[in-house]
């Protein structure tokens, strides 16, 4: 019989981190049977060796061309025909957190769930997201006015279950039938981003994306850093996302308003700006992963 849920790791010299999300699945599935696929993106470390050890997951090695492009693999090769959960290897799942946030896709029009999420502190990690707008492209999380922040900051909204924009993709379970309708995960971004656009492409079709407050995970995180290159990628992809989906004039005035407010990070001491601010007005200086270096507006 096939199993109820597909899981899917993608890795990158993942060694440190790779064996406590394992060695949490059996307690967060709650009697639910699972396909473990770990999908390895060419770690240079001993990632490989510690998951081909185990009985209880199948491994996958893959050139690194994208956290997308392992989640396609992995979904592609899973034989279950249920749920999928998305995992980074920098998590911990919680007892029946799994089985929560699979029951949780049986409610009317919802296709992606999402857990509550602490820190390896125990502090709750705001991983709630809403729309990109060119209004909160400007940084003004600080003001504490939803209209002006991406970021859900508010405890209060991490107390209930409700549908939210979109959220951060470490743990993500996605419907069998919301998958089959949005397809593959968008390879182009290589890294950061390619969660908004999932959720927002899934909504599009119709399919909505709950927290689930009663399951719960710690993300022990940090592992791929914050180098010039991580953050550049992420705030080019930003402006890629946005361009996407809508035209040429209002995605002028958001790459100039992320413009304006990495300049005002960089003079705040984010020395990280430095490298994405070369980028946005560079384009040859942008990741090639990104294959985005032919207009000063990526797409």
């Amino acid at each position: 019989m096939n199993p109820d849920v597909a899981i899917v790791i993608v890795t990158y010299n993942s060694a440190p981190m790779i064996l406590g999300l394992l060695d949490s699945l059996d307690q967060a599935l709650d009697g639910l049977t699972a396909e473990v696929v770990v999908v390895d993106n060419g770690s240079s470390d001993e990632t490989s060796t510690l998951v081909r050890a185990r009985s209880d997951c199948r491994l996958i090695q893959a050139e690194n061309r994208g956290y997308s492009a392992g989640i396609n693999l992995g979904v592609r090769s899973a034989d279950a025909s249920g749920a999928i959960v998305i995992l980074n290897p920098d998590v911990r799942m919680d007892r029946g957190s799994i089985r929560l946030l699979v029951d949780a896709l049986q409610h009317d029009g919802v296709g992606i769930t999402v857990p509550r999420v602490r820190s390896a502190e125990g502090v709750l990690q705001p991983s709630l997201r809403r729309d990109p707008t060119l209004l909160r492209s400007l940084g003004f999380s600080r003001l504490g006015r939803a209209r002006f922040s991406e970021h859900v900051q508010d405890p209060g909204d991490y107390s209930f279950a409700h549908e939210v924009d979109w959220a951060l993709g470490a743990i993500l379970a996605v419907s069998r039938r919301c998958a089959d309708a949005v397809g593959e995960w968008d390879e182009s971004f290589f890294l950061y981003s390619e969660e908004t656009d999932f959720c927002l492409r899934a909504r599009a079709r119709g399919f909505s994306t709950r927290f689930e407050p009663e399951a719960t995970a710690m993300h022990v995180g940090g592992q791929s850093g914050q180098s010039d290159a991580i953050h550049t990628m992420q705030i080019i992809n930003r402006v890629r996302l946005y361009r996407r989906r809508h035209r040429l004039l209002p995605s002028a005035c958001y790459f100039a308003a992320t413009l304006l407010s990495e300049t005002s990070w960089l003079l705040r001491g984010r020395r990280q700006s430095r490298a994405s601010i070369v980028a946005l007005v560079r384009p040859h200086r942008r990741p090639p992963q990104l294959n985005c270096a032919d207009s000063l507006i990526p797409r």
